[in-house]
């Protein structure tokens, strides 16, 4: 929980850097610059699973695989772990059926009870279609702006975006790209682990946000 509560400070100190003032940077460059991570190519689909797996292993958390197409069963590779999006999908549902019923409920027994065709006040089998609405309504909501969250998104700038060679992984390239804030992060290590894997062309990308 607290890495997603860091995700999405961070994306706020994106768009609201006067609100929300970024941690310090744990690497920085020559230049000054915060230091997002390493990247590393590879060319092979079995290369890069086995190499997932072998980043996996050594403890790292906060990096990711970036592919052409889907890897099956890349997600086990990396030692992803399931989203909290269905719990949080049902709590949704629940709160809008709740709201939907006590809506109805206080409007028509409380606030303006009126007697409908001889029924009584809280007669509930009329609730029905609003109340299953309005669960849809804010499960859908929430399965939308949670899996954004989640995401870190919406974010229009990624500083992996300024490595020329990353626009390769969505074409012939599978990228691994380790985070400069994860813990066991060491630019000499990390570089060294990403070199024994069979990882090419391996860089260090900065962030100039």
């Amino acid at each position: 929980m607290k890495a997603q509560i860091d995700k999405l400070l961070s994306v706020v100190a994106d768009y609201f850097p006067m609100v929300v003032r970024k941690p310090a940077p744990r690497f920085v460059t020559e230049r000054g610059n915060r230091v997002y991570g390493l990247v590393a190519e590879f060319t092979e689909t079995p290369k890069v699973f086995h190499a997932a797996e072998h980043v996996r292993d050594a403890g790292y958390s906060k990096w990711d695989v970036h592919t052409p197409f889907p890897i099956h069963d890349i997600e086990t590779a990396m030692g992803i772990k399931t989203t909290r999006l269905p719990l949080m999908a049902g709590g949704a549902a629940i709160a809008g059926v709740a709201t939907g019923a006590l809506l109805q409920w206080g409007t028509t027994a409380i606030l303006f009870p009126q007697v409908v065709q001889g029924k009584p006040y809280d007669a509930w089998q009329a609730f029905l279609p609003i109340t299953f609405e309005l669960g849809i309504l804010f499960t859908a909501f929430m399965c939308i702006f949670g899996m954004l969250a989640l995401n870190g998104l919406p974010r229009f700038h990624h500083p992996l975006f300024s490595h020329a060679r990353f626009c390769h992984a969505s074409n012939d390239t599978f990228v691994i790209a380790i985070e400069a804030e994860d813990p066991n992060f060491d630019p000499v290590k990390t570089r060294e682990l990403l070199e024994k894997i069979g990882g090419t062309h391996i860089a260090l990308i900065e962030d100039e946000n």
